[in-house]
């Protein structure tokens, strides 16, 4: 497993800020992600050995986080809240209406690799439920309405409309 030229200097760096290598793990993780797309396998056996942990610690961190993919994700990552703040106003309604346009169920992706459904917990925008990240963005106030026309958006999008 190598990384590209860009993603040694970054990593290189990383290695820089923390006296303890252990402490590296979370940003690393984050390179890794960035370059692929996801975590696999052999990405976090090479985070292991230049860390000098054993790969079942870096697992332990890779599946904590809902942040990290353990397996290749769609173009826009959907992860809607559904902790108490979002479902008392309509994440269920949310994730029902995903569902039905996207014809795919949770922790599935689109067959033209656009989109990737997750449920996820709190994510920290309580007073602003629903809402879902959509890779590093929030989308907060949803209704069904608001879905499909984000979805809409996304689809022409890359469409090239």
């Amino acid at each position: 497993m190598t990384f590209g030229e860009q993603a040694e200097r970054e990593f290189a760096e990383i290695l820089t800020r923390y006296p303890d290598k252990r402490s590296a793990l979370l940003p690393s993780l984050h390179l890794v992600q960035r370059e692929q797309g996801y975590l696999s396998p052999p990405a976090m056996e090479e985070v292991a050995r230049r860390l000098n942990l054993q790969p079942v610690e870096v697992l332990q961190v890779a599946t904590f986080y809902t942040w990290f993919n353990l397996k290749p994700v769609g173009r826009h990552r959907l992860q809607v809240c559904h902790n108490l703040s979002c479902t008392l106003v309509g994440a269920e309604r949310i994730i029902a209406t995903l569902e039905e346009e996207l014809k795919i169920g949770e922790n599935e992706t689109t067959p033209d690799g656009l989109f990737t459904l997750q449920r996820v917990e709190c994510l920290a925008s309580c007073g602003t439920a629903p809402m879902m990240q959509v890779n590093e963005d929030y989308h907060e106030n949803l209704t069904p309405e608001k879905v499909r026309a984000l979805l809409a958006q996304w689809r022409a999008a890359a469409n090239g409309r």
